[in-house]
C-alpha cells in the first residue's frame, strides 16, 4: 500500500505537469517537454556507465542531441528557415568522427549508442510537441494521447496485480498478465470515448481507432525498454520519480506511441 501510495503522490505531480504544460501554450508546452527530454537524454546515456564495452562522452553526446532537438523545433516553429535542419547531417557525421581520437575499444559501439538516442528520444519528444502545435484548447490531441497511455498503463498495472495470472510475457516482465493488458485495453476503450465528447473536430472513431493503436503500443514500449534494461542488468532507468523510476521508465510508453499516433493524426482524413 506505501509503494502504491508513493507511486500515486509521483504519479499525480507528473500528470499536472505534462497536462499543464500542454494546456497553457506553446511555450509552455515547449518548456515541459524540453525539461523532461533533456533529462531522459542524460538518464538514456547513463545507462552505459558501467558498461564495459560502451565509453560515451556524456556532455558532448546530451549538448549534441539537445541542439539538434532545439534546431528541429525551431525549423518547425519558423524561429530559422527550414533548411537549417540539413545541418543535422554533418553534424552527426562530425560526432561520429570524434570517436578516431578518442581511442576506444568499440567505437562502432559508441557510435550505435549515440545514433539510437535520435531515433529513440529525440524523435518522439519532437513530436510530442508537433503534436501539440496541430491541436488548441478545443482539441487537445497531445493530452488525448497521454490520457490514453496513462489509463492503460494504471488499468493494466491494477488489473494485473489483482486479477493477473496468465503471464504475458515472462521471460521480459514477469510480472505483466494477460488479464492486465486486457483490462488496460478496456478502459483504454472506455476513456476514448469519454475523450471524444470533449474535441468536437475529433469524432468517436479516431478515438477508438487512437485506443486501439496506443493499447497494445504502451505495451511494446514498456516491453521494448524492459529490453534494454534487462541486457543492462538494471532494474530502473533512473530514480527521480519515487515509485516509477526514470523518465525513460515513465515515458517508454509514449516514445513507442507517439510516432504511431502522430500518424493516424497526419492520415486520418485520407482514412
Amino acid at each position: 500500500m506505501n509503494n502504491l501510495l508513493q507511486r500515486a503522490i509521483t504519479g499525480s505531480i507528473f500528470v499536472a505537469l505534462i497536462i499543464g504544460g500542454l494546456w497553457v501554450g506553446t511555450e509552455t508546452a515547449f518548456t515541459v517537454i524540453t525539461l523532461f527530454f533533456i533529462l531522459g537524454v542524460i538518464e538514456y546515456f547513463k545507462l552505459f556507465k558501467e558498461n564495459k564495452n560502451i565509453a560515451i562522452n556524456l556532455p558532448l553526446a546530451v549538448l549534441f542531441n539537445v541542439f539538434v532537438f532545439g534546431l528541429i523545433v525551431a525549423a518547425t516553429t519558423g524561429i530559422i528557415p527550414g533548411q537549417f535542419i540539413f545541418i543535422i547531417f554533418p553534424l552527426t557525421f562530425l560526432l561520429f568522427l570524434t570517436e578516431l581520437w578518442r581511442k576506444k575499444e568499440n567505437p562502432l559501439f559508441n557510435i550505435g549508442i549515440m545514433a539510437f538516442c535520435f531515433f529513440y528520444l529525440v524523435i518522439p519528444f519532437y513530436l510530442m510537441f508537433s503534436i501539440n502545435l496541430i491541436s488548441d484548447h478545443a482539441n487537445p490531441l497531445a493530452i488525448g494521447m497521454f490520457l490514453l497511455i496513462w489509463t492503460n498503463d494504471t488499468f493494466a498495472y491494477l488489473t494485473g496485480r489483482f486479477l493477473g495470472k496468465t503471464k504475458l510475457f515472462e521471460r521480459i516482465s514477469p510480472k505483466k498478465t494477460w488479464e492486465g493488458t486486457f483490462g488496460g485495453i478496456i478502459f483504454t476503450l472506455i476513456v476514448a470515448y469519454l475523450i471524444h465528447l470533449l474535441t468536437p473536430d475529433y469524432n468517436l472513431q479516431f478515438w477508438i481507432i487512437a485506443a486501439c493503436i496506443i493499447a497494445p503500443c504502451s505495451i511494446f514500449g514498456d516491453l521494448l525498454e524492459s529490453v534494454f534494461k534487462r541486457s543492462l542488468n538494471i532494474k530502473d532507468s533512473g530514480n527521480i520519480l519515487p515509485g516509477h523510476g526514470g523518465i525513460l521508465d515513465r515515458f517508454d510508453a509514449a516514445i513507442f506511441v507517439v510516432p504511431f499516433f502522430y500518424c493516424l493524426v497526419i492520415f486520418y482524413d485520407y482514412l
